[in-house]
């Protein structure tokens, strides 16, 4: 049995970063950029004006009397230029015309035919953007990095219309056991309903993957056997149940059988103790528990951060923070325990009355996993203790 640390550090080992792809920029969120974009050109590509107003030459005088001669509604610009005592109507984004230096805002003007006369506080101005405020041509976005709403717009203005992302990995998902069936069949009185692989499945498309849930194995090689062929092109294969060692856990024997390298059974963490991992021809496998919470709790601490770094995201664990307990903890034994927990005001946290890694309702009410490292001797309240936020 190896600690949760090693577990990781061989899991992510076996993650290559996968093959670009270039993608529309509509079709780009959520995306992992992969190259830096350079900026095409300037951002705003000319000065423009702030307001609605009139752009004038020279600072405003108070009372000042000026002749309109010409009009820059956004996206026309004023041909000609703008000399004492003139004046051009100009709207909000419009290029700034030459020789103009400042923009009269509307409100501090009145107008009689083409004449405007300026107010007694015309206002500080001069509600011009330069040229390049945002950014100049060759400014560069940073990759890698997971495409926000925001950055999309950045592309955009960038004038990037199609950026260059990491391929989605394919994640294939096998329940496996003769006590599962799926939402929506009849089960008998000895069977269960398969849960896990749907919150998987979700957990691994928010991550950037696409998932596939696949039939689940009975407890026999042949039925194990003939669903992993079905798995066939995945880059993450992952298992649920049957990775243990009684006599109807079927995932290690044929995955032996298949040619799986074994990069590790068994971790030391709460809860997980019976989870394996490895490489299937080209493909990372990993085993996780059957138990509900087991199951997914591991996908949090293995199956996310690996496919973060088939994304190029860095193989890293998911991040973490820290927080004050609301109540004592009791001593841990040799495994660390990611505890079930709630987060409070002012950056608390309680951990669930029940840690039983059969309860699914517990985890759907917790939103961090408290982490209490192996023999830790207790906690009280008031403690600082770090924790994944779900």
């Amino acid at each position: 049995m190896i600690s949760y640390e090693d577990a990781l550090a061989r899991v992510l080992a076996l993650a290559p970063v996968l093959e670009h792809e270039s993608v529309d920029l509509a079709q780009a969120a959520g995306r992992v950029l992969r190259a830096p974009v350079a900026a095409q050109r300037d951002q705003p590509p000319f000065a423009t004006s702030a307001m609605d107003g009139y752009a004038i030459a020279g600072h405003p005088e108070p009372g000042a009397r000026l002749t309109v001669i010409g009009a820059a509604p956004a996206g026309h610009r004023f041909a000609g230029s703008v000399g004492p005592g003139q004046a051009v109507r100009i709207f909000t984004g419009a290029p700034v015309p030459d020789g103009a230096t400042h923009v009269v805002i509307q409100e501090d003007v009145t107008r009689e035919g083409e004449v405007v006369t300026l107010g007694g506080n015309p206002g500080p101005g001069p509600h011009v953007r330069p040229r390049g405020a945002d950014f100049r041509a060759g400014d560069l976005l940073s990759a890698p990095r997971r495409l926000r709403a925001t950055d999309l717009a950045l592309l955009a203005a960038m004038n990037c219309a199609r950026p260059s992302v990491t391929r989605h990995p394919d994640v294939a998902i096998i329940a496996t056991g003769d006590e599962l069936v799926m939402p929506g069949e009849v089960p008998r009185d000895d069977q269960i309903i398969a849960s896990n692989a749907f919150a998987l499945r979700a957990m691994a498309e928010e991550e950037g993957a696409r998932a596939r849930i696949l039939p689940i194995a009975s407890d026999t090689q042949a039925s194990l056997h003939a669903v992993f062929d079905l798995a066939d092109g995945a880059d993450v294969i992952v298992t649920i149940g049957g990775a243990s060692v009684g006599d109807h856990d079927m995932v290690g024997p044929v995955a032996d059988a298949l040619g799986a390298e074994r990069a590790f059974y068994k971790v030391a963490l709460r809860p997980g103790k019976p989870l394996m991992a490895g490489r299937m021809g080209d493909a990372v496998l990993l085993g996780l528990p059957g138990n509900p919470v087991s199951s997914i709790v591991c996908a949090h601490l293995f199956l996310r951060p690996v496919l973060r770094a088939m994304l190029g995201l860095g193989a890293w664990p998911l991040p973490t923070a820290s927080a004050t307990l609301t109540e004592d903890l009791p001593p841990n034994g040799p495994r660390v325990h990611f505890l079930r927990a709630s987060l409070g005001p002012d950056a608390t946290i309680t951990p669930m009355a029940k840690q039983d890694s059969a309860l699914l309702g517990v985890l759907c009410h917790a939103d961090a996993l408290l982490i209490q490292p192996a023999h830790d001797p207790g906690q009280p309240a008031g403690a600082r203790m770090r924790y994944i936020a779900l």
